[in-house]
């Protein structure tokens, strides 16, 4: 039996396109982005945990179509970790805790997470370094041997409290544990301060709770400590918390950091310019729950982490590159 040429000629033509459909469609599927999105925040008592919610929201507006899970976590330490078993597809970290990461210092000695790149600088936070208002501390080096936490457990303010303290040669007697393990430890007088990372520069909700109750101070770096930080300590500058941002308390100088969100090169570059632009575009929401972010240069300063020993995440660069 015979076939018109015609008809062979439209059954070779429909077995190439069958052919080049199937070639085509695993390199398109590989560079569409990602349905399912898990970001990693903090602990659930944070304030930056309320502003991780509208950071969801914020992707959840352009990306209609994606589920995003916000996920309570240790923060900045934590979430690297988590990052490398996969649990999470971006984290909130620290620039100095990154540069420990790629490096392989620190926590990360011997592990280095060479692939971390930011996708945002979401603010500039301050290590509040606070104490009871009654416990006699008047110095970091009033300190030395006295129950004190870094807050917690597994964050980028446990780990620069503890590099800050170590470069300073001043050491407390460290009680980990949660943020409120922190709050009832000094409010039952067990412990005689913390530190933790705050709002800007202002009060946090924990410092709030804390002066309903139990009457506080910031503990002030001098420009001495300040020079032997910086000599020391990797993606750290400092900053003045203005007077009376507790009532009647004078201005003090305290340790400033980028706070980023970022991710491993395992989460696609596509995903990746998705939510960064998403950030970039509804940052309104972010603005509502942390009113300071008005001021905030969110291009200027992600780029700064560059310079800070930290790189972005390609598909966050490739957003960067877009805006003016």
């Amino acid at each position: 039996m015979t076939f018109p040429m015609r008809t062979f000629l439209r059954g070779v033509l429909a077995c190439t396109i069958a052919a080049t459909a199937s070639a085509v469609l695993p390199a398109t599927s590989a560079l569409a982005q990602k349905n399912t999105i898990t970001m990693g925040a903090t602990n659930a008592t944070s304030s930056n945990y309320a502003l991780a919610v509208a950071m969801s929201k914020a992707i959840k507006k352009n990306l209609p179509d994606a589920n995003v899970t916000v996920v309570e976590t240790g923060a900045s330490v934590d979430n690297i970790r988590r990052m490398v078993k996969n649990e999470i597809d971006f984290g909130l970290t620290m620039v100095d805790t990154n540069v420990q990461a790629t490096s392989g210092t620190g926590p990360f000695k011997d592990r280095a997470v060479s692939d971390i790149g930011v996708l945002y600088v979401y603010d500039l936070v301050v290590l509040n370094v606070a104490v009871r208002g009654d416990a006699g501390i008047n110095t970091l080096a009033d300190l030395k041997g006295k129950k004190f936490s870094a807050g917690i457990r597994g964050s980028g303010a446990e780990l620069l409290s503890h590099e800050i303290f170590t470069a300073l040669g001043v050491q407390p007697e460290w009680v980990p544990g949660s943020l409120k393990d922190a709050v009832e430890g000094i409010q039952n007088r067990q412990l005689v301060g913390y530190s933790k990372y705050g709002v800007g520069t202002g009060l946090d909700a924990t410092m709030r709770e804390l002066l309903t109750k139990t009457p506080m101070k910031f503990v002030n770096f001098s420009d001495e400590q300040k020079a032997t930080v910086l000599g020391k300590v990797k993606g750290v500058d400092f900053i003045t918390i203005p007077a009376n941002v507790i009532p009647d308390h004078p201005a003090v100088l305290a340790p400033v950091v980028p706070a980023t969100y970022s991710a491993r090169s395992t989460l696609d570059d596509a995903t990746a310019f998705a939510i960064t632009k998403a950030i970039y575009e509804n940052r309104q929401f972010l603005i509502d729950v942390f009113p300071h972010l008005k001021d905030h240069d969110f291009k200027k300063q992600t780029l700064n982490a560059e310079k800070l020993g930290n790189k972005l995440h390609p598909g966050a660069k490739k957003f960067w590159d877009t805006v003016n």
